[in-house]
């Protein structure tokens, strides 16, 4: 309304913003964080278009975290009114003929008020897309909300364990354009690094099968987080049985553990390395 100076905005004389609708509930607890500094801005620009207009805030818990604080600031100052809500007393919204009215509890006296409003904004939920097929597909991890998850909040904040896939946006969770975009140049710079390179070394110490211990059960297959393994299908002497890509193979293990014929093992940690290391240590 803001951006195509709708009309309406000039007959705006009360207008009400509810916030957390749908958000930081059972089914979604987290917070969408862009939420809190939204309101505020449109709240700031309803005063600026009519200084005498009286705005309202119901909110659970003001979250303009960073420099976000100086808008919550000017808000008070140009007499934007917040008021707290409680999630077992949510705000009430009805119609009453041609009028809106929100019914809320005033937290500090207790008192229930009812606003007759032009204007009501719901600052409902950022919902994750929860493509689990997209995840499978490249054996990335979400999270029980539905958004995907990094490789690590700190060394690997825009990558996955799986590597050449990286991640940005809200994707990732609910984030503001700036640190989206923040994010996004951080995923593109990870990425050139990898393009740039004219060979990729990878570690030697990968799985390997032997064909014939190996009863082709997929058990690897399953277990496998980097998809390095796979059951042959071509004809041959080895049709049947499981493969595995050394070049997507990361060394971990959990093939080797769970495979039941022994058929699998690992470079450098086969068998006669680790008693050889057991023995070293009894004696």
């Amino acid at each position: 309304m803001f951006m195509d100076d709708d009309p309406k905005l000039k007959d705006v004389n009360t207008a009400v913003f509810i916030q957390c609708v749908g958000s930081r509930e059972k089914d979604r607890p987290y917070c969408s964080r862009v939420c809190c500094s939204h309101s505020i801005e449109s709240a700031l620009e309803i005063k600026k278009r009519n200084p005498d207009a009286k705005v309202f805030i119901l909110y659970r818990d003001i979250r303009t975290y960073g420099e976000r604080e100086y808008l919550y600031e000017e808000a008070r100052r140009k007499g934007v009114l917040f008021i707290r809500y409680n999630v077992d007393e949510k705000p009430v919204v009805k119609k009453d003929g041609d009028k809106l009215i929100v019914k809320v509890k005033d937290h500090i006296t207790g008192l229930p008020l009812e606003i007759e409003t032009d204007l009501l904004t719901l600052a409902t939920a950022i919902v994750p897309y929860k493509d689990e097929k997209l995840a499978q597909f490249y054996k990335l991890p979400l999270n029980e909300d539905g958004f995907f998850v990094e490789k690590h909040a700190k060394l690997g904040p825009a990558e996955f364990a799986t590597d050449g896939v990286y991640l940005c946006g809200l994707a990732h969770y609910p984030k503001s354009i700036d640190e989206s975009i923040a994010q996004g140049l951080a995923a593109s710079a990870r990425a050139i690094t990898l393009l740039a390179k004219k060979k990729i070394f990878s570690s030697g110490e990968v799985s390997v099968v032997d064909p014939r211990k190996c009863v082709g059960c997929g058990v690897c297959v399953t277990i496998c987080p980097y998809s390095a393994p796979r059951i042959v299908e071509e004809e041959g002497p080895n049709q049947g049985k499981a493969e595995i890509n050394p070049a997507l193979c990361k060394g971990c293990g959990l093939c080797m553990a769970s495979c039941r014929s022994g058929a699998i093992s690992l470079k450098g940690m086969e068998n006669q390395h680790v008693y050889a290391m057991i023995e070293a240590i009894a004696v």
